[in-house]
């Protein structure tokens, strides 16, 4: 028999027993279904990771006073904790000025403050910056005016949130507002940025220069001191090297040694990797959860199988008898299989890509306008996909196909159901 008849008689038998059919390919759409579903959704998770995580910038590394003992010793990026009561100087940043591979160091002051709008009042946070190198290393964009420049007299740029729903009258540029007492002008508003972290972002924050934070905050900070230090460096793949070497510059510099260390090194892109990893390792483990209902599709294409077998004894007898070889016979039953994990397949695609995008959609309404969860259906997992259906289509129905070319065609045509 040509491969045409064989598939044509395949498929004719699929659509005779049409409930028994659909019920088998149910099996292999739930697992299909749920693998694209679950692989789209944590390819989504790990792009939005890593684009939260990019704004921050892989290039940055913090310094922050106190130090956690409680893992041991080193500079692991996610290690924060000790007491903060000491804190760091210019001469620690002048320290980090002179370590290869730092483009620039940014002395921060960060504390909290009131700010008073007309009559309305409410806190915010307030991050003093060097406004000589703060537009080198800050990532987030304007939506209006510009950035604190060199030589800025009690000027301000503000968080999206500040500016538009924190009051009921909307910031606008050039408005004078009060912070801790003291009157500044606004001349920059960021965009949105869904949150803040390590002076990357911040919608209800307030930027201005680190002397003039120091007036404001609630937090005694002395005029040489800093809350944290912002580094900037040439190559991102350095930054464990560089972190270390800051480690090792700042420790003389503070009379401090392993035991006694009062400071924190973070490299922003050492947490990117570990967050990275984690996403990667729960995306895995869930698709692996998912892959255990196709083997239960599996088990269901084979048992229509051999009950196909049971039921068409005497047409495999008859097939046999006009010359049909095993080999052909193999071939029918394999290709029937076949055709139950390539419709399963099909529709589980179809039905996976509408979970996932109905899935990221809630998730999105969920978080709200500063989240992004977007599933990310790549051509290669549908190709994937499609591909392990059919697999496993096949796959099951190899030992019922060889049971029914191993049968003699005499026995088979004397066969009563």
């Amino acid at each position: 028999m040509k491969i045409l008849d064989i598939f044509r008689l395949s498929l004719s038998h699929v659509k005779k027993s049409k409930l028994r059919s659909w019920l088998t390919i149910i099996g292999i759409v739930i697992g299909v279904a749920a693998v694209v579903a679950i692989i789209s959704i944590g390819q989504g998770m790990q792009e939005s990771v890593q684009a939260r995580l990019g704004s921050l910038g892989a290039d940055l590394i913090t310094v922050t006073p106190g130090f956690s003992r409680a893992g041991g010793g080193g500079f692991d990026g996610g290690r924060t904790g000790g007491s903060a009561t000491i804190n760091l100087t210019d001469r620690d940043a002048t320290a980090i000025k002179q370590l290869p591979g730092v483009l620039y160091v940014n002395g921060m002051v960060s504390g909290s403050s009131d700010i008073r709008v007309s009559t309305e009042k409410t806190s915010v946070s307030i991050i003093g910056v060097d406004t000589a190198v703060w537009r080198s290393m800050f990532t987030t964009q304007l939506e209006a005016g510009r950035y604190l420049q060199p030589g800025d007299s009690n000027s301000v740029v503000i968080g999206n949130a500040l500016a538009h729903t924190t009051f009921l009258q909307q910031i606008t540029l050039n408005r004078p507002i009060t912070i801790g007492g003291k009157n500044f002008k606004v001349v920059g508003i960021l965009v949105s940025s869904g949150g803040g972290f390590g002076g990357g972002g911040g919608d209800n924050t307030v930027y201005m220069s680190a002397d003039y934070a120091r007036d404001v905050i609630t937090t005694n900070v002395s005029r040489n001191q800093f809350t944290s230090i912002m580094v900037k460096i040439s190559d991102p793949t350095l930054a464990e090297q560089i972190a270390s070497d800051i480690v090792t510059k700042l420790m003389p510099e503070r009379h401090v040694n392993p035991r006694t260390r009062d400071f924190t090194v973070t490299a922003f892109a050492t947490i990117q990797q570990q967050i990275t990893s984690v996403v990667q390792t729960i995306s895995l483990f869930l698709a692996a959860i998912a892959a255990v209902s196709l083997l239960v599709g599996a088990v269901g294409i084979a048992n229509t199988m051999f009950m196909s077998v049971m039921e068409r004894t005497r047409q495999i007898g008859l097939l046999k008898a006009l010359g049909a070889t095993d080999n052909e016979v193999m071939k029918l039953f394999i290709m029937e299989a076949g055709l139950f994990g390539f419709v399963g397949g099909v529709i589980g695609i179809i039905s996976g890509v509408l979970i996932s995008v109905i899935i990221s959609e809630v998730g999105l309404r969920a978080i709200g306008p500063g989240g992004a969860m977007t599933a990310v259906v790549s051509p290669q997992l549908l190709v994937f996909a499609l591909a392990f259906s059919i697999f496993v289509g096949i796959i099951s129905g190899v030992a019922p196909a060889r049971s029914a070319a191993r049968m003699n065609p005499v026995d088979a045509l004397r066969f009563e159901q």
